[in-house]
């Protein structure tokens, strides 16, 4: 099996009146682990941690709404949408056996929300290098919402890119580690023909539009204040994400989680599943069992 192919099997089920695309790895019958994305990124990526898991758990990574090959809705991206979209999918797939969730960076952020809202539906929770979204003050308020009423009038159109080899180079110009069949690997994940002889990003543009609200950290705490479930936070020591908020608001926001493990692969950037997927896999899977 070369860089280039996946060992998913694909399927689609409507969910909140949205069409959902999901990737399935490993064999019926074993349990259910769900992989949650991050921003701008799709479930195809997580192939490499995602054959590596599979070999104990039947491992599934929807798109979220917008991105991927699920459906982009009309009136745009309101956060806890995202949580009510898994909500949704973890009663459609395992409806009474507590799940196995394992999220990055905004796939972490959405993972945590439910864990804390379904706290007896959760039985473990691992955090890629996440839940680091920085306080918004509220005097920024008028200067946000203002420019979200500017770009709601002309949102940005789909990017495209001349072939699946040109996306790949912008790739390693953002992931300069990556070697040029990783890269290729990764455009083949994040982009699709457009039937006009060029390459677009499988995410909807309006994903790119300004929120017009602050995020509050204080609201997350006191959702994440109720996981009781046990929780793995793996992050990586060349993420530049880690440094967007102080140590001691870290800290509290890790106090929030009563029975949380701490660890992190020293030599990765933010983007876990792309920098060492197998040494991921593995501290996932040890942590699991």
């Amino acid at each position: 099996m070369t860089a280039l192919e996946h060992s998913s099997r694909s399927e689609f089920i409507r969910v909140r009146g949205l069409r959902f695309h999901v990737r399935r790895w490993g064999t019926p019958g074993l349990p259910l682990l769900f992989l949650g994305h991050g921003w701008l990124d799709v479930s195809a990526t997580f192939d490499p941690v995602a054959r590596l898991l599979a070999e104990r758990w039947q491992v599934l990574a929807p798109d979220w709404r917008g991105f991927g090959h699920s459906q982009w809705p009309q009136d745009g991206y309101w956060f806890p949408d995202y949580v009510a979209d898994f909500d949704a999918l973890a009663d459609h797939y395992s409806p009474e056996t507590p799940l196995t969730l394992v999220g990055h960076s905004m796939g972490a952020q959405i993972l945590s929300l439910y864990a804390g809202l379904r706290p007896d539906r959760v039985r473990q929770l691992v955090c890629l290098d996440g839940l680091f979204l920085p306080d918004m003050p509220a005097k920024g308020s008028p200067r946000r919402l203002l420019r979200w009423v500017n770009e709601v009038k002309a949102p940005g159109k789909d990017k495209t890119y001349e072939s699946f080899e040109y996306l790949a180079s912008r790739v390693r110009v953002q992931h300069p580690q990556l070697s040029a069949e990783k890269a290729l690997f990764i455009a083949h994940c994040w982009g699709q023909e457009d039937g006009r002889g060029r390459i677009r990003l499988l995410a909807d543009p309006k994903h790119r539009l300004n929120s017009p609200q602050n995020y509050r950290s204080a609201e997350s705490e006191a959702v994440w204040g109720q996981v009781t479930c046990p929780t793995l936070f793996l992050d990586a020591g060349l993420s530049h994400f880690g440094k967007a908020i102080g140590s001691q608001e870290r800290a509290r926001r890790l106090a929030c989680f009563q029975n949380r493990r701490e660890e992190m692969i020293p030599d990765a950037g933010h983007m876990l599943h792309f920098d060492a997927p197998e040494e991921t896999a593995r501290r996932i899977g040890e942590f699991l069992t």
